[in-house]
C-alpha cells in the first residue's frame, strides 16, 4: 500500500466539535467544515469558536489531522492501518474520507502524539 509510504499527517489548526442538528439553517454552510445527514438527525462539525458563539451544545472537541496523501475511495485497509495503530496508543480516531484526502479527528489533548504515530506509520511502513 503506497499510500502509507507517502502519507504525511497536517494538523490543522484551532479546534472541532462535533454537534447534531434538526435544523442545518441553524448553522451556514460557511461556517460548516462537514455535514452527514442521519435518519436522527444532522451531524455537523464546526469550528468550537464557532459553534459557541452560536451557543450550540457539544461534548467532544478535536483536532483535525488531515492525511496529505491523495487516498482512493476505492483504496482498501489505510483507513484500518491507521486507525488501528492510533488505538494501540489507546488514541480514538474519528475519519472523514473525502475525494482527494482522509480527515482524522482526534481528542485534543492527544493530537501531537497521533501525528508523530502517524508519521513513525509512515516512515517505518514495509507493507
Amino acid at each position: 500500500m503506497e499510500m502509507v509510504k507517502g502519507m504525511t499527517p497536517k494538523l490543522n489548526g484551532g479546534e472541532y466539535v462535533f454537534i447534531t442538528l434538526n435544523n442545518v439553517n441553524q448553522v451556514s454552510r460557511a461556517d460548516t467544515l462537514c455535514e452527514f445527514k442521519e435518519h436522527e438527525a444532522t451531524t455537523v462539525i464546526i469550528s468550537k469558536q464557532k459553534a459557541d458563539a452560536l451557543r450550540l451544545p457539544y461534548e467532544y472537541v478535536a483536532s483535525w489531522i488531515t492525511l496529505s496523501v491523495h487516498s482512493s475511495l476505492e483504496g482498501v485497509g489505510l483507513t484500518a492501518l491507521f486507525s488501528s495503530e492510533l488505538a494501540k496508543h489507546h488514541i480514538s480516531c474519528n475519519v472523514v474520507a473525502a475525494y482527494y484526502h482522509d480527515h482524522i479527528f482526534v481528542d485534543c489533548k492527544d493530537a501531537s502524539k497521533a501525528v508523530k504515530i502517524l508519521e513513525r506509520l509512515s516512515r517505518n511502513y514495509t507493507g
